[in-house]
């Protein structure tokens, strides 16, 4: 071993535990991207079981306002795009409340998207790095980690999510969002579209995801003996 090659495996060591650390962000955020396509609509309103609307949206009524709102959250358009809706009878879709959230969802989902986006590129950039100074193995290395680390965390969040998701729920949106805000009445537009059960699926489907992709990666990519 050259002594370049000493005076640099420190380095080459930290950087695995960086890429570690990068790939549950990575993994998870491209499972919540999964969750923002237009196919994960039709799929979820499908699921048997799911409730019906008590106030009187059919399954193709949630499919098109809830389209319409998932586009508002990847567009670059203001809260008109939402604001300037109506029913039939001229009613607003969304009340003032609900459109101050949706800014707020907005805003969240921006954040997570360019977090994603960082993430990714530093993994690339990262494995570029790698094969071209020949620290391959250290890169392997901790990306198999980081899949295990992912499927770790998403176990333990999944147990949550079954044995209490209400409490989950609540603590996420206090994170994310100023408490009280997120908060609707059963016949809001929000709620009726997007009732707990939606959330939980989600949570589900997100912690599935993860945790698949990670335990591919952690066996495809783990050290040999």
């Amino acid at each position: 071993m050259s002594d370049e090659t000493k005076s640099t495996r420190p380095l080459y060591r930290i950087l695995s535990w960086v890429i570690t650390l990068l790939t549950p962000v990575a993994l998870v955020l491209a499972a919540v991207r999964l969750m923002l396509t237009p196919a994960f609509l039709p799929i979820e309103y499908n699921m048997p079981g799911f409730p019906a609307d008590p106030y009187g949206f059919t399954k193709e009524d949630r499919l098109y306002w809830s389209r319409i709102a998932s586009d508002y959250l990847l567009n670059s358009a203001d809260i008109s795009f939402l604001g300037d809706l109506r029913f039939e009878d001229g009613t607003p879709v969304y009340n003032e409340r609900e459109l101050k959230h949706m800014v707020d969802v907005k805003i969240a989902i921006q954040w997570t998207l360019i977090v994603w986006y960082i993430s990714l590129g530093m993994l690339i950039a990262l494995s570029l790095w790698a094969w071209k100074a020949g620290w391959l193995d250290d890169y392997r290395v901790g990306l198999s980690r980081g899949g295990f680390l992912t499927a770790a965390l998403l176990v333990v969040i999944l147990l949550f999510v079954l044995l209490s998701f209400g409490v989950l729920f609540v603590a996420f949106h206090d994170v994310f969002f100023e408490p009280g805000t997120w908060m609707f009445n059963y016949s809001d537009t929000l709620i009726r579209l997007f009732p707990e059960r939606f959330w939980q699926d989600i949570f589900i489907y997100v912690g599935s995801i993860a945790i698949s992709s990670g335990l591919a990666i952690g066996f495809g990519l783990r050290k040999k003996v």
